[in-house]
């Protein structure tokens, strides 16, 4: 059923026709030249992003050969989403800590949360419990002391200057001035350590355990979705040892409200590979309301800042205002400053995919797709 879902799904993207008119602040929804020009500010301005073109055969016409889709490589993931769930249990188990002197009134009041939750494993960021190390005073001291040696290896003792007849000369231990050390016969290895040219063999590494930290990554991929007129994006996660997740494991890290509802394990577009994917059906009218809201903040900050320097905007030969992507109309666009007769641009799209990614960390907040800029 889902293999059927899956090629509907393909000759639906197929016939859909290509958007060609910007509607990023109307509807949320871009053009391809305006993915690519988003791409290209998101890989300039934050190098872990690069372009990549797939598979020639997978290529989609409407977008460059040599841009096809967006990657960063080798995302940590620290920790399973369910440790940051909050659940009705963890608002009761709250406890009232106090620190300081009560009695005479400065003590400071903290309020400590999920207080009845019991620890995870044993980790970098939870070392566990510690013994506590015994004081070595009176008896536990003289009896540390006691298999102390104040002896040196030449019989003299501490303080004393030693016999220098008594050192020994190199000559006699067989170390010649000029011997060379890495003419010297190697050393035999190990019982049980197979090596190659000095290399320990990859097999005989351990697994990392203890109190080390168990750390996953994932390849994020960003792709143009022609049918919702939106990026979607892919993700392909690998274990501390780089094996790759199973879909099960892929959901751990997965907010509980998307895992197996608007994400899924789907075909990569431009590969042959398995991938999990944020269905983008709701992306553009997410998109829509979030740039509503940045779009208020950029256009008083650039009427501030119009005002501030006295300078008009920039025109053309003409005497006409220059547009980024030659909009004109909506409602943003025709915000206008006190005293201002020309109208000021907003956001730009070209800010469309750091806004997106701030999106998507929402639905994978233990994956750090984010590296963008604050707003």
């Amino acid at each position: 059923m889902h293999a059927i879902q899956q090629q509907y799904w393909a000759v639906r993207d197929y016939l859909s026709p290509v958007l060609k008119e910007s509607k990023f602040k109307e509807h949320g929804r871009i053009t391809p030249e305006e993915f690519v020009a988003a791409g290209d500010f998101l890989s300039y301005k934050f190098p872990v992003w690069t372009w990549e073109k797939g598979d020639a055969s997978r290529a989609r016409d409407y977008l460059p050969a040599d841009r096809q889709y967006l990657v960063t490589r080798g995302v940590p993931c620290l920790r399973r989403a369910t440790s940051l769930a909050y659940t009705d249990a963890d608002e009761d188990a709250e406890r009232l800590l106090s620190f300081g002197d009560s009695s005479s009134g400065a003590a400071d009041e903290w309020v400590e949360t999920h207080a009845g939750r019991n620890a995870t494993v044993d980790s970098a960021a939870n070392p566990g419990e510690i013994d506590d190390i015994p004081d070595l005073d009176g008896d536990g001291l003289a009896g540390a002391m006691a298999n102390v040696s104040m002896t040196s290896e030449t019989g003299a003792t501490v303080g004393e200057t030693p016999d220098l007849d008594d050192i020994p000369d190199m000559e006699e231990d067989g170390l010649e001035e000029d011997e060379d050390e890495a003419t010297m016969a190697p050393s035999a290895p190990k019982p049980g350590v197979s090596t190659s040219g000095g290399v320990i063999d990859a097999s005989q590494v351990g697994v990392a355990n203890g109190n080390l930290l168990q750390v996953r990554t994932y390849d994020v991929m960003i792709t143009y979705d022609k049918y919702y007129q939106t990026p979607r994006i892919w993700l392909i996660g690998y274990d501390e040892n780089r094996s790759p997740l199973t879909p099960s494991q892929i959901f751990q890290d997965v907010s509980a409200d998307h895992a197996l509802k608007t994400v899924t394990i789907e075909g990569f577009p431009h590969s042959a590979l398995q991938a999990a994917s944020v269905h983008p059906c709701k992306h553009a009218s997410v998109m829509k309301k979030v740039i509503e809201r940045m779009n208020a903040g950029v256009v008083q900050e650039q009427l501030a800042a119009r005002k501030n320097s006295g300078k008009p905007q920039d025109k053309d030969k003409d005497g006409k205002k220059k547009w980024a992507f030659g909009r004109k109309g909506g409602k943003d666009d025709n915000l206008k400053g006190a005293g201002e007769d020309e109208e000021v641009e907003g956001m730009r799209v070209d800010f469309y995919l750091v806004v997106f990614l701030k999106f998507i960390a929402s639905i994978v907040p233990t994956i750090e797709v984010d590296s963008t800029t604050a707003f």
